[in-house]
């Protein structure tokens, strides 16, 4: 960073902040993510004006003999980074089983280091880290989509009671699913129990929902 940044300089890394939180908030805007364009873009610029004020202080940094403190300029963007961790932390939601948002953390995450690297005078260093965020959130999207995934499903069925409990793993087996028994409990119908089975199988994201298996259930 240079002692004494000129206005053109600041510009130029404001400008460049802007681009880079613009370019990567767009994957999780078009996706509808809470944390999208707007958000993704003042997060990295908020980094990025906290690491010029540190490059507009560096000259003031230092310790007089009268002096009893130093003025710790990283304490700044260090600041910014743990209160990001906050807001990624706000952006992960957990139902269950299924966690989301973790993607959208960490993407605030990167941009914030990529503001902090414009903000400090580093644009090539930040143009790279652009360049590989980006790749991974739109490039490797492609490919993450097509990787077999291991899915898990609860499904309860009502029947008769004195029902085959392997009636269920019998008939998914055919389809390439495999149905764990649960439990077993009493149904509000006299008669009738309720039968709770996890159900597992692997497909692709862009192979969409499971058809096959919701008609056999039915």
């Amino acid at each position: 960073m240079p002692l004494v940044p000129t206005w053109s300089d600041i510009a130029v890394r404001l400008a460049l902040t802007m681009i880079a939180g613009a370019i990567l908030g767009l994957d999780r805007g078009a996706r509808g993510h809470a944390a999208g364009l707007r958000t993704t873009i003042l997060v990295a610029l908020a980094a990025a004006v906290a690491m010029v004020q540190a490059n507009i202080l560096l000259p003031i940094g230092g310790k007089t003999a009268a002096s009893f403190s130093v003025l710790d300029l990283m304490r700044l963007p260090l600041g910014i980074l743990t209160g990001v961790g906050f807001i990624g932390g706000g952006a992960i939601l957990k139902r269950g089983d299924i966690v989301r948002g973790v993607t959208t953390a960490a993407t605030l995450w990167i941009a914030t280091v990529i503001g902090l690297c414009f903000g400090g005078g580093q644009v090539r260093l930040g143009l790279v880290a652009t360049v590989l965020a980006f790749v991974t959130l739109f490039v490797l999207d492609y490919f993450d989509r097509r990787i077999p995934r291991q899915h898990r499903a609860r499904l309860i069925i009502e029947a008769t009671k004195g029902a085959r409990l392997n009636e269920m793993p019998e008939a998914v087996a055919a389809k390439r699913f495999r149905a764990h028994f649960l439990q077993q409990t009493a149904a509000t119908n006299p008669g009738r129990v309720h039968l709770g089975y996890e159900i597992v199988w692997r497909r692709t994201e862009v192979a969409g929902a499971p058809a096959d298996l919701i008609e056999l259930v039915n």
